[in-house]
């Protein structure tokens, strides 16, 4: 990964476990341990999906600029299948709080989303490749 890469992610899961932590008090003030299970399993979900989509993503960009786009709607698809699987799996499970899951995971992935966006906003980076060749002008 590279150093921006690095940055971003930190950016991101810092403040995302976090909020997970107090996602995990709070379940556990309203709905007890169960409660606070959900919240933990709901948080680490978000924390493991968003995390390997910007690893993808930063493997991809070293590949090559087109396959950042391929490797993001990828990783994406990926993450909607599995979660719905974790959903349609544990549907009706009593191990833990399925609201409290449902609202860690909903905190956290806009607490994720917003650092993450904010992240990319204070990294400073080149759109454009001042040293490139542009094909036709004569310039060598």
């Amino acid at each position: 990964m590279q150093a921006n890469d690095v940055r971003v992610l930190k950016s991101a899961a810092i403040p995302t476990f976090a909020v997970g932590v107090v996602a995990v008090v709070v379940a556990l003030l309203l709905a007890g341990g169960k409660g606070a299970l959900g919240a933990a399993l709901g948080t680490l979900l978000v924390g493991v999906f968003f995390s390997i989509s910007v690893v993808a993503v930063s493997y991809a960009a070293r590949v090559s600029p087109q396959m950042m786009a391929i490797a993001a709607m990828g990783s994406y698809l990926v993450k909607v299948i599995v979660i719905m699987l974790v959903l349609a799996s544990f549907r009706d499970t009593t191990a833990w709080n399925t609201q409290a899951f449902a609202w860690a995971v909903v905190v956290c992935t806009l607490v994720w989303t917003g650092f993450e966006v904010r992240a990319f906003i204070k990294t400073k980076m080149l759109y454009v490749d001042p040293d490139a060749k542009v094909p036709g002008r004569g310039d060598s």
